[in-house]
């Protein structure tokens, strides 16, 4: 397992453990839900952005990989 610091200000270290608090769970476990969602929702974006420009510019790519 990896470990990330992350610096967060006081308000947010505050807010984040309230937040914790109030679901019964830590704020680590937040967190590592936070990073997961973000990243799960920028692969759908970009993967959707990447099919858009294949499919916009499919007849140059073919050429191109020719």
């Amino acid at each position: 397992m990896n470990q990330l610091i992350i610096t967060l200000s006081d308000t947010e270290r505050d807010g984040l453990a309230d937040l914790a608090d109030a679901c019964g769970r830590t704020p680590e476990e937040l967190a590592l839900d936070a990073v997961r969602a973000h990243l799960a929702g920028e692969r759908e974006r970009v993967g959707a952005e990447a099919a858009r420009l294949a499919g916009a510019h499919g007849p140059l790519l073919r050429r191109l990989g020719q």
